[in-house]
């Protein structure tokens, strides 16, 4: 079987390349690739069904992207050894390529598509979040879809000053900028990151670098795409009545126009919309409305959108009543659930969030465990979008997209004002009550209150605001929107979130709904955002300035220590017994981790008499007396031959005190030098080279007492008990039945003795001089 295997390649210019091969895999899809930057390799496939479902008019697109375990050489995690529900990372990998994707299909195709993306391969200086959208690009590129204008995906990074086009993971651990910025060849349509408190012009000029490399890699795709040459399928277009379109407009635009320069609430602008639509069709014959009603519906949506959008260029003012630079009323409230760590309400208009902050050690960081990455997080926010925060009552299934992105763009937003010394895990939950416009925006300003509230020394705090662009293709107007509503979002051209403290942007997420934004605009939007998240800042700061000077009272406090690594198993104890036990006696919580041949132990507990309980016990565990040194002991054992002490200053640390330590006098009974419960100094003496055990001594700390002038000589008090041991009856050492011994007992011993006598007097000489 013969392949028609087409094979191009990407340079980028500094030693690396990409190559796109399509022919050899899955050529039952619609259209198949194979992207391979290193040992990297990504499959890319694209299904599209023929025709188009009744009654669907919009475009039921699925991007999905998942990342092989055997694609790195490991096994999933978990019971079952088999991939299961994507990560929070794959999702977030989908919503970046469907952003740029959707936009760009043509408006009245409506068939069912599904863009499938695999990592097979992993190479660890390789991210593939960064390949993704440039392989579904490529896989509709080589089918007959009609997706007319290619697109590609570039993340950016920015090491010591210099730029870089998908830096690996190493590099973008020392970047200040770490972008995905998708784009036609023609404009840009989608920009998401965080950064390290970044200028605007910084910002644009990174989009812009990001830009050219995705220029040079759509050339290759139109490349691939004319040496498949598959062509476009034909597909059926949307009816449409012209004629009944001017009647409806006709009809409605006026009284849309009305209404959108009323100034109203948003359920109350939502009523007299509704009202018009009923008024409307209710002029309608009904087996009219049977054969159009489809199409009255799609005309009515198109004259509401066209009369709000003419209200703000033709007349500078919106749904609600503000300028395009204005922002909502904001309230905002700290400390208001009593319970947990902290907590905040921030509300911007119709928009508001309820943050709380968890404090907890090492043991409750997010774990990540990916085939292209592993870690662990000790700083993660979550973001919860009930149905009633819009008036509407759905079906819940489990977190969203949508929850899974917005909640990690306020994460990356915050997460560069944590200070590395803070010691806990920081957990922030966004409950949206309301919303009417940016829920993330709100989640960002909540949880820097929040965080302020709960203790955490933020370096600065950090806003964020949504902005929108209303533009009109034929006559070149546009409006740049501050603070856009959710009708704003839906109707316009642009949804543009930024965040950042007064010293720079900390992340940002655009998507671009129409071709040809240019940068004059973006620039625009990026100062009119700068001047709404200082004023929104103030705002906040009103409420609180600083961070908390500490902790509240019933909140976790941590104290972090380090041990010998060689003491780790004598703090953790025999199937856990010692720390167990520690947790439970202090009501703390201890958790060890090994790091460089270290212990490093962080405690936690609400009690500070708990918490140096704990200190207090560790100090004891890893307790090494010095040699020489003098230490306080209690007596807590008396025994026969001494007395068993601990040192004060380690409790649990016991060591024998000899009895021919306690004093210089000879001691008869323990307990005629000391008694349980005393407490007095010893001078630690080291390890006895016989026992092999610690040595204590009272009597070397004592003073030595002074030899009694009048006690004779040895040689002047007589014969000890049993007589001279050189004048002793030698009887019992008689070797005469010993053979060959006759002449040893027979030998003068004279100069033996002698010096006996020599040494003896030499002792007593140097007793009497001390």
């Amino acid at each position: 079987m013969s392949l028609n295997v087409i094979k191009e390649t990407i340079d980028l210019g500094d030693g690396r390349s990409i190559s796109i091969e399509t022919g050899k895999l899955a050529k039952q899809a619609d259209g198949s690739v194979v992207v391979r930057m290193g040992d990297a390799m990504l499959l890319a496939t694209v299904v599209s069904a023929r025709t188009a479902a009744p009654g669907i008019d919009f475009l039921p697109l699925t991007v999905d992207y998942r990342e092989k375990f055997a694609a790195a050489g490991r096994f999933p995690g978990g019971f079952f050894k088999r991939e299961a529900r994507p990560s929070d990372a794959e999702v977030l990998t989908m919503r970046l390529v469907d952003r740029v994707l959707r936009p760009l299909f043509p408006d009245d195709y409506h068939a069912e598509t599904q863009v499938m993306i695999q990592l097979m391969s992993h190479d660890e200086n390789v991210m593939p979040d960064s390949l993704a959208g440039l392989a579904a690009s490529a896989a509709l590129a080589v089918s007959d879809v009609p997706f007319y204008t290619l697109i590609s995906e570039v993340r950016v990074g920015r090491v010591n000053g210099q730029l870089i086009i998908n830096p690996s993971r190493e590099q973008l651990a020392e970047s200040d900028i770490d972008m995905m910025i998708g784009a036609s060849a023609d404009s840009v349509a989608m920009v998401e990151g965080e950064m390290k408190e970044i200028s605007e012009a910084e910002m644009v000029e990174a989009i812009k670098f990001a830009h050219e490399a995705i220029k040079k890699q759509i050339e290759v795709q139109e490349r691939l795409r004319a040496a498949v040459n598959k062509g476009f399928r034909e597909y059926e277009a949307e009816a449409n009545d012209d004629e009944l379109k001017a009647k409806i407009f006709e009809l409605s635009y006026d009284k849309y126009f009305a209404i959108a320069q009323e100034s109203s609430a948003k359920h109350e602008r939502g009523e007299k919309f509704a009202e018009i639509k009923e008024e409307i069709l209710a002029s309608f014959e009904e087996e009219e409305l049977l054969e159009k009603g489809e199409l009255i519906s799609k005309y009515l949506k198109q004259s509401q959108k066209e009369a709000v959008r003419n209200v703000v260029l033709d007349l500078g003012l919106r749904l609600d009543g503000r300028k395009t630079n204005e922002i909502r009323p904001i309230w905002c409230e700290v400390d208001y659930l009593p319970s947990p760590h902290g907590s905040a309400l921030f509300t911007r208009g119709e928009t508001q969030a309820l943050a709380t902050v968890t404090l907890g050690t090492s043991r409750e960081s997010n774990v990540i465990d990916l085939p292209s990455e592993q870690g662990e997080e000790r700083f993660y926010l979550h973001y919860n979008f009930p149905p009633f925060s819009t008036g509407e009552a759905k079906p819940l299934r489990g977190t969203s997209r949508r929850e899974v992105g917005h909640g990690n763009l306020a994460q990356r937003a915050l997460k560069n004002m944590i200070p590395d010394e803070v010691p806990y895990t920081i957990r922030i939950v966004s409950e949206v009550l309301e919303s009417n416009g940016s829920s993330s925006m709100a989640t960002v300003c909540a949880g820097t209150l929040a965080l302020m509230d709960a203790g955490i020394k933020m370096k600065k705090p950090v806003s964020g605001i949504a902005m929108g662009l209303i533009s009109d293709d034929k006559t070149g107007r546009y409006a740049v929107l501050s603070d856009i509503l959710g009708d704003e979002d839906h109707l316009g051209d642009m949804d543009f979130k930024v965040t950042g403290t007064e010293d720079g942007i900390t992340a940002c997420q655009m998507d671009i709904k129409i071709e040809g934004l240019n940068y004059e605009i973006m620039e625009k939007a990026l100062d009119q955002a700068r001047e709404g998240r200082l004023h929104i800042l103030g705002k906040l700061t009103e409420v609180i300035a600083e961070p908390r000077e500490d902790v509240k009272r019933h909140a976790p406090k941590i104290i972090k220590t380090t041990i010998p690594g060689a003491f780790i198993g004598a703090l953790i104890g025999p199937g856990g017994k010692v720390i167990q036990e520690l947790q439970k006696a202090t009501g703390t919580t201890i958790v060890i981790n090994e790091v460089d041949e270290q212990g490093e132990v962080e405690i936690l507990g609400t009690s500070p008499e708990g918490i140096k309980a704990v200190l207090d016990k560790i100090d004891s565990i890893i307790f090494k007396p010095t040699v020489g040194e003098t230490y306080e002991v209690k007596v807590i054992k008396m025994l026969d031959f001494g007395a068993v002490v601990e040192y004060t200053k380690a409790p649990g640390n016991e060591v024998l005190l000899h009895v021919s330590e306690l004093a210089w006098e000879r001691t008869e009974n323990v307990t005629d030098v000391v008694n349980m419960g005393d407490v007095f100094e010893v001078k630690y003496i080291g390890i006895d080279p016989k026992t092999r055990k610690e040595k204590v001594s009272r009597k070397a700390l004592l003073p030595r007492p002074p030899r009694d002038e009048n006690r004779p000589p040895r040689e002047d008090r007589g014969p000890r008990e049993g007589g001279n041991r050189d004048n002793r009856n030698r009887d019992n050492r008689n070797r005469d039945n010993r053979g060959g011994r006759d002449d040893r007992n027979s030998r003068d011993r004279g100069p033996r003795e002698e010096r006996r006598n020599d040494a003896a007097g030499e002792s007593q000489n140097n007793d009497s001089q001390e």
